[in-house]
């Protein structure tokens, strides 16, 4: 009898001990599917700074439009004869794989808000058939534009593959910033690679299940 009970009491107890273990193994497995990419910046607390641009049917863009949504960031200029039309053409496949949902949105900043007014960036825009209120092209105070891809989406600074450089302080970087509904860095992605592009549009998909 004590040997019958003792069994029971063995088995009760692994049966036990594996239902917790599974409960571990869910509870770690799904903090991971939660947080399937990293957080950076120098801290936790990266978020981007308050911005205020004008897009291409000269409507101004605040920080408060895009809260709550996954953005993808870029630089680029109009005149552009080296990297950007490569990008665009690339970004035109993330526009088109998340068309219509409101929860994904594109920035694409001009570093020459001198040439790029937002006449030049409406006819810029056409090309790829751009929804405003999803791909915005945006135009503003130089400094600010400068500002926000230095210290908030955390772009560096890099002379363009044509050779044309606008000044010294010239921004123009071949990468992709993914920026989730809390306005904190998720990813950095090479705008000419489609290999990294497809990455990134998995990665929005896995943002989206996330929020």
């Amino acid at each position: 009898m004590n040997s019958k009970k003792t069994g029971i009491f063995l088995l009760c107890f692994f049966m036990v001990l594996g239902v917790a273990f599974l409960a571990y193994f869910y509870k770690v497995s799904h903090e991971q599917k939660t947080l399937a990419l990293p957080i950076i910046g120098n801290d936790q607390n990266h978020h981007i700074a308050p911005f205020s641009f004008v897009n291409q049917d000269g409507k101004t863009i605040t920080n408060a439009d895009v809260k709550g949504k996954i953005c993808v960031v870029e630089y680029f200029f109009a005149t552009c004869k080296g990297m950007c039309p490569r990008m665009n053409e690339n970004m035109e496949r993330v526009y088109k794989a998340f068309h219509g949902n409101k929860n994904v949105l594109i920035l694409s900043h001009t570093v020459d808000p001198l040439k790029d007014t937002v006449q030049a960036l409406k006819a810029y825009s056409l090309r790829f058939d751009a929804d405003p209120s999803q791909w915005m092209f945006l135009t503003g105070d130089k400094k600010q534009l400068y500002d926000m891809a230095r210290y908030s989406y955390l772009i560096s600074a890099e002379d363009d593959t044509a050779g044309v450089s606008i000044d010294k302080d010239f921004i123009h970087d071949k990468h992709y910033t993914l920026v989730d509904g809390y306005g904190r860095v998720r990813g950095f992605y090479d705008g000419l690679s489609p290999g990294d592009v497809n990455k990134m549009i998995g990665d929005i998909n896995a943002l989206l299940k996330e929020n």
